[in-house]
């Protein structure tokens, strides 16, 4: 990295630990550019509640398995009735409804559809997701339980992963670790659909950004948390961000700090796609 690109990168860091210190709440930033290998980290290995981010880890497995011939993408299912809520649009649906597992992983990624989530680890097998996981080198980020079981949540059993390990999924999104190029172009094609149907309209992290960029995402949130984890397409400065809010007094101020991140994120990486590396505008 050159001096100049140094103190880009230093300014981008004093940025991020602005908003680190203006947060009534606890955050964690792992941002990797995946043109220079440099790291961005703030408590990147601590352990928060995953929410839906972890939903990038079940459609990571979904795309596994369809390319070992354990499943087929439009093999079609007919979910059965009750269905949990909480997001998406399967509860709304009558119990004639039939869909492949590709929609439901739709569903699930551009809806934030919970029972499609369920389906879809019922299909794969939660433990299959977690060995999926610990084979990219992923040790503390796992899926515990199903989407909306409280349950199993007040047992402990809750969703996790660290930013650090969030962000190393997207750079397999990214490689398409284990997928042939078509097949981990679609994947990233699902991550890619604009979020609907979560309690806040919109993705907090793509606000700042140009409507369109492509953005593999996966926003998430609970009460006292809110989470995204992504892979930013940016031409000729790709990137990967995890930020992960929690113990927050107010979850606005999660969504705001979200936001604030991924606009300085991309101001920065914006301006080594677009400048030479004696800082002249290109493009």
């Amino acid at each position: 990295m050159s001096g100049k690109h140094e103190r880009l990168w230093s300014r981008l860091k004093a940025r991020v630990e602005g908003v680190e210190r203006g947060l009534d709440g606890v955050l964690g930033v792992a941002v990797k550019d995946l043109t220079s290998g440099a790291t961005l980290q703030v408590n990147a290995d601590e352990v928060f509640p995953a929410a839906s981010t972890l939903k990038t880890a079940v459609l990571y497995e979904v795309y596994r398995q369809a390319e070992e011939g354990r499943l087929r993408l439009d093999e079609v299912t007919r979910p059965s009735l009750p269905r949990v809520g909480g997001g998406g649009v399967l509860q709304e649906l009558s119990g004639q409804v039939s869909l492949t597992w590709r929609d439901l992983s739709v569903l699930m990624m551009g809806w934030s559809d919970n029972e499609a989530t369920n389906l879809l680890i019922d299909k794969v097998g939660l433990e299959a997701v977690n060995s999926r996981l610990a084979g990219l080198g992923l040790q503390a980020t796992r899926l515990r339980r199903k989407m909306m079981d409280l349950a199993a949540a007040q047992r402990g059993l809750e969703n996790v992963a660290t930013p650090a390990e969030l962000s190393r999924l997207m750079e397999a999104y990214h490689a398409g670790t284990g997928l042939p190029p078509e097949r981990a172009a679609d994947l990233r094609r699902v991550a890619s659909l604009e979020k609907w149907g979560t309690t806040t309209p919109g993705s907090p992290f793509r606000g700042p950004l140009p409507s369109t960029l492509v953005v593999a995402d996966k926003p998430g949130e609970l009460d006292g948390v809110r989470c995204v984890t992504a892979l930013v397409l940016l031409e000729g400065r790709p990137y990967v961000a995890t930020l992960m809010t929690s113990y927050l007094r107010r979850d606005a101020d999660g969504e705001a700090a979200i936001r604030d991140l991924s606009a300085a994120l991309y101001d920065t990486f914006d301006r080594l796609a677009r400048y030479s590396a004696l800082g002249r505008i290109l493009r």
